[in-house]
């Protein structure tokens, strides 16, 4: 990393602990941070039946990541495997990408198998990957978005790896083509997360690539873990931290980079996740990057194509004793349900998972016994799920968990040393989160090295299931079987020329509650989810609906019946200009 950049973040750290003294009086008290494991995970446990069951055994999705690992413990091994979900031949059922990693191992190469398993509907899935055109030729396989990138109504894939990314273009005949060349998006970096997002709400998705360290085998060394075990290293061990790319749609098949003329080049990171929406209210479309073991990122979009770096002085760069963290996978929630997009991220072991509360435009690292990151602390969190798994009104949290390094003792009780279980909590309701019993919410107990997660209605039943890709191992499909007796909506957004649905905020409000959501299925950690939003309603069995769309423009579309998909067009509901106020 050059001196300016790293100088820079050395500013703003120091600037970031003024703000903590001057922001962090709404907090919990310091100690709650380092209260012991058990007292933060046994408040408000729930002990009832499984929420999901992994049906993977006889479905056809018989995905097995690779990760190529041979002893020489190569960085990007460690970082590999996403899934993206997409309906992409267009027949209502969510299709599943999965992200493989390859071998970068000089004596014994291989390129990823990715794979595409077309959703036949009864839980039977079937690989279409050759015949769709997905055979990835080089590169070593990190993670995954979905999007529409050149508007004719059809899901696009854009995979991330160590090497060249991938932009494939769904045809829209069951195939896919290779466009990565012609649109000018390879970057040729170890990419991890990415994002669709429409920066300058031309209608047009722009694309921002998150990058990790400037790698290559050459300057690979050899680390250790604290049992002195050879191991993989931290990224401080490289001092090697690069800028996000951002490419701006030109709207005719390519895009252009950006990246410094936006001026995103002025603050490096070891990049790992990317959450978008408008985190200050000031009608344009924002961009977080969580870094591992750097600062992370806030760039506030100041229009025509400007950004500024400020999340030292909005509090989220550092946790809150200044102390920057392994930031992983991250989403951009409004935890709380206030209107306001909070973040979570997830951290190593140890670190535990960190709450960014948003109080209008500045972050608290919130850190309290019942809140989500409680019971976070033995974990290694990775992909990152925040949804109404159980339909009560609630939005709960699921986290993939499983180690980086060996340690000294004993992780798990199976043959993978980095495997853990995941965590589920439930949603009590303002801010608040129970850990579920069975741990994950699932029996037998699932160990795994788990990286990326992506939720969705894969059976169209109204509850949200997870796919998650699990490091040398194979996929987990967990359908949720938690409450099918409670009311769900579904809603299907669509946009016009020069109006994309990406980032719309919607509200519903109902016998349950009022609840609000952001529209922006590319987050958690190098996945993607359903693009539809989704709703719990318990037992209420109508909600009305208000949905801002990213131009700022508010309609109302009425009221909602339950257990059903509501397809909403911009344009056809009655103007609602008062409906969004902060």
């Amino acid at each position: 990393m050059n001196a300016v950049p790293f100088l820079g973040q050395m500013r703003w750290g120091l600037i970031a602990v003024v703000i903590v003294l001057l922001f962090g009086c709404s907090r919990e008290p310091a100690n709650r941070a380092v209260t012991t494991t058990g007292e933060l995970a046994s408040t408000h446990r729930n002990s009832a039946h499984p929420w999901f069951t992994n049906i993977v055994s006889g479905s056809g999705l018989s995905f097995i990541h690779h990760s190529g690992a041979s002893g020489r413990f190569w960085l990007p091994e460690m970082e590999s495997g996403g899934v993206g979900l997409l309906d992409y031949d267009g027949d209502g059922l969510l299709d599943v990408f999965c992200v493989d990693g390859g071998s970068l191992d000089p004596d014994r190469p291989a390129a990823p198998a990715h794979r595409l398993y077309r959703n036949l509907g009864q839980w039977r899935f079937e690989d279409v990957t050759t015949a769709a055109g997905l055979a990835c030729p080089s590169g070593y396989g990190i993670g995954c978005t979905v999007g529409d990138y050149d508007g004719d109504g059809r899901e696009d894939l854009y995979v991330t790896q160590v090497g060249s990314n991938r932009l494939y273009r769904n045809r829209g005949n069951g195939t896919f083509e290779d466009v990565t060349a012609r649109a000018g998006v390879a970057v040729n970096r170890f990419s991890t997360s990415a994002a669709f997002v429409d920066v300058d709400q031309d209608g047009d998705l722009d694309l921002m690539v998150v990058n990790y360290v400037r790698w290559s085998p050459n300057i690979e060394m050899e680390c250790f873990s604290d049992g002195g075990r050879r191991d993989y290293c931290s990224p401080r061990n490289y001092n090697a931290a690069t800028p996000t790319v951002l490419f701006r749609n030109r709207g005719d098949g390519t895009f252009e980079d950006v990246t410094t003329a936006a001026g995103l080049d002025r603050a490096y990171g070891n990049g790992l996740g990317v959450a978008t929406g408008d985190f200050d209210h000031d009608g344009r479309i924002d961009l977080f990057v969580a870094n591992d073991a750097t600062p992370n990122q806030l760039w506030l979009n100041r229009g025509q194509w400007r950004f500024e770096e400020d999340a030292p002085l909005r509090g989220c760069a550092l946790n809150s004793m200044g102390i920057p963290r392994a930031g992983m996978g991250v989403v951009a929630v409004d935890l709380e349900q206030r209107g306001w997009l909070d973040l979570f991220v997830t951290h190593l072991v140890g670190e535990g998972n960190g709450f960014f509360r948003n109080q209008a435009g500045l972050f608290v690292d919130a850190v309290t016994h019942d809140g989500p990151m409680a019971g976070s602390i033995p974990h290694t969190g990775f992909g990152v799920s925040v949804t109404d798994f159980d339909n009560d009104g609630q939005l709960d949290l699921y986290v993939a968990n499983g180690r980086v390094r060996l340690g000294t003792g004993t992780l798990s009780a199976s043959s993978d040393p980095f495997a853990e279980a995941n965590s589920l909590n439930r949603g009590l309701g303002g801010g608040r989160f129970a850990a579920v019993l069975p741990e994950g919410g699932t029996t037998p107990l699932l160990e795994a090295t788990s990286r990326g997660l992506a939720a969705g209605d894969l059976d169209n039943d109204g509850l949200q299931d997870l796919v998650v890709i699990n490091r040398d191992g194979p996929v987990h499909l967990l359908r949720n079987i938690s409450a099918t007796d409670r009311a769900w909506i579904q809603i299907e957004l669509h946009g016009r020329r020069g109006l994309n649905p990406r980032n719309a905020i919607l509200r519903l409000e109902s016998e349950t509650g009022v609840q609000w959501r952001s529209h922006q299925p590319n987050q958690g950690y190098c996945s993607s989810g359903d693009p539809r939003v989704h709703f719990g309603l318990g037992a209420a069995r109508k909600g009305h609906l208000w949905v801002r769309w990213p131009d700022g423009t508010a309609e109302d579309f009425g009221v909602l019946e339950s257990h059903r998909t509501h397809r909403i067009e911009v344009g056809r509901g009655t103007p609602a200009s008062g409906a969004f106020t902060w």
